[in-house]
């Protein structure tokens, strides 16, 4: 046994027992899954050992007293300006690369094995699928993933795993004090997603992953993640209008926007597009000599009898473009043979496990009810899907639909992903459930484009919602807060966002009054002053009913909204 013997300086910093216990006792060798696939040029287990566990006592003693300090002094870092102002556009993008100079991590992102993925929809789960395979072969992986929606550490993922509060403590203070150091009037502290993303690169420096998968925040051109110079890898997933505010009001000019993480001669891949953005594409790849690849979706024959970890149709789109991305980086920095999508009737089995056992919260996510399960015959089961564009309304449209028609047929929630609970009940059949909507969606965004496409592809299955509930977000945008400090209710709270969602909803069920003859169209809609009031509401007429009704929500328009909704339920 090897033992490492360390007397923490005095600093300000409050240690928890549990990092303080890692100090005292013998340092045991446990070799990293990674190294039992030990490739020649990685770090020895030795030396990888003792200079994460160095690292990890380094960074702890940088810091405040708290995670909630933590959080505050994060929160000091969003800026009041809207995120439609003209004048964002590029915010002197060449600051961060002042930032990694004074971060000293010039020389760690250059050596980073960077895959790199930027879209309007989908790219978050590419990433998350790319992350899984790769772990799966045995390296050491980093994700990067935006935005949060309990924790903002879910945004840093080491080997599949949110990072822990420690190391985050540890690796924050560092970040945010040098930088209070060092900045100044001409080069100011970093905005918020800029140092989320400057934070992930420096723990993924000290953590030496062996390949870092980054999810690009807004855009691509100008994001803080295309400080990255040379990546492995880049891909681009599904395109369609979102943040045109920024990006643009035409599919070219937004894909334009994305295409800026291209590189000179590195490899990209996406997925296919709308002619106008796949023109774009095509010509931003011609300007920097990218060999772009079109992935067709992945289909459900190569993987062999088993299921995506994200559920969803849209999915097998993700899943092609991850395959393809993966494939490359373990060619090139893993150094293995992989055969190409042309010459596999099945995948890899490591390639089949790490898309199986992908997750990903508040995408297209089941999550039963506990409170109401044990106390009513009926049942309360919600879907969350953080959709908020046009393209992905239908796609969480046609999911939802096809989930609770089988879940009905099932008679059981038990298939549910993401580790949650079955239901308890027998049976349900069509006609003792009823589908609910909760609904809030950013107002630089059109209700009249999002609304629409929901719920016209919801009928095209035959879900018709008997009731909309619109609801304020109750996390806010101008502080990260934690589940403990989520308002229980606002009275001054401003309603006139929910009253516009709720306007548009009544006038395309009034539409479809006016064009049907049977009238099974249900108009019934309210607007909350707060979600834990929307929450309440659903339980009681849960515990009301006078017969077994499973109620199922679907929860979209907002990452944000699935992200309190989940706060709530899991209290």
């Amino acid at each position: 046994m090897f033992a490492v013997s360390i007397v923490p300086r005095t600093t300000s910093c409050r240690l928890s027992s549990a990092f303080l216990c890692q100090l005292s006792i013998p340092l045991t060798l446990r070799l990293h899954h990674h190294y039992q696939h030990h490739q020649p040029h990685l770090p020895s287990p030795l030396s990888f050992q003792i200079h994460s566990l160095r690292k990890q006592i380094d960074m702890a003693a940088q810091g405040g007293d708290s995670y909630e300090e933590a959080l505050a002094a994060l929160s000091s870092l969003i800026t009041k300006r809207s995120r439609a102002d003209k004048s964002n556009k590029g915010d002197r993008f060449e600051l961060v690369f002042d930032y990694l100079k004074l971060l000293d991590l010039e020389e760690d992102i250059l050596k980073m094995n960077v895959i790199h993925v930027a879209g309007t929809k989908g790219k978050g789960s590419t990433c998350t699928f790319t992350e899984s395979i790769i772990r799966n072969y045995g390296f050491r992986t980093g994700l990067f993933t935006s935005p949060h929606l309990i924790d903002v550490r879910e945004r840093f993922r080491l080997d599949g795993v949110d990072i822990s509060e420690e190391k985050f403590l540890g690796y924050f203070w560092w970040c945010y004090n040098r930088l209070k150091e060092r900045t100044n009037e001409e080069i100011p502290m970093p905005t918020y997603f800029r140092f989320l993303a400057l934070l992930a690169f420096k723990i993924f420096a000290a953590e030496e992953v062996d390949a870092a998968i980054l999810e690009v925040g807004l855009g691509g051109k100008f994001d803080a993640t295309n400080a990255v110079q040379k990546p492995v890898v880049c891909g681009i997933s599904s395109l369609g209008y979102d943040h045109m505010e920024i990006l643009g009001d035409t599919l070219g000019k937004i894909a334009g926007e994305k295409a800026g993480i291209f590189k000179l001669g590195v490899p990209a891949f996406t997925v296919p597009q709308p002619d106008e953005a796949m023109r774009v594409l095509e010509e931003k790849a011609s300007e920097t000599e990218v060999n772009l690849e079109v992935v067709q979706p992945l289909t459900a024959r190569l993987l062999s009898g088993q299921k995506l970890g994200l559920d969803g149709e849209h999915q097998y789109v993700n899943a092609g473009l991850a395959v393809s991305l993966a494939s490359i980086w373990l060619q090139q920095i893993g150094k293995l043979e992989v055969p190409s999508r042309t010459q596999m009737s099945i995948l890899p089995e490591k390639f089949i496990k790490g898309l199986a056992t992908a997750s990903l919260q508040g995408r297209a996510q089941v999550v039963p009810d506990q409170y109401t399960e044990s106390r009513t015959s009926g049942d309360l089961v919600f879907y969350l899907d953080g959709a908020h564009s046009p393209e992905s309304m239908e796609a969480c449209a046609k999911w939802f639909s096809v989930a609770v028609k089988g879940d009905n047929q099932s008679g059981s929630s038990g298939h549910l992903v993401n580790g949650s609970a079955g239901s308890s009940h027998d049976k349900w059949s069509n006609e003792t459930c009823e589908q609910i909507l909760l609904f809030n969606c950013m107002s630089v965004r059109d209700p009249n484009l999002l609304l629409p496409h929901l719920k016209n592809m919801c009928a095209k299955y035959g879900v018709n919602f008997k009731k909309a509930l619109f609801v304020p977000n109750m996390s806010v945008y101008h502080k990260v807060g934690t589940a403990a400090d989520l308002p229980e209710n606002d009275p001054q709270v401003d309603l006139s966002w929910q009253f516009t969602l709720q306007k548009v909803w009544e006038s395309l069920v009034q539409s479809e009054r006016d064009g049907e003859k049977d009238g099974e169209s249900n108009g019934n809609s309210e607007v909350f002053t707060s979600l834990p009031m929307a929450i309440k509401c659903l339980r009681d007429t849960v515990h009301e009913s006078s017969s077994a009704t499973r109620f199922q929500v679907l929860v979209t328009g907002s990452l944000h909204l699935v992200g309190d909704v989940l706060r709530l339920i899991r209290k």
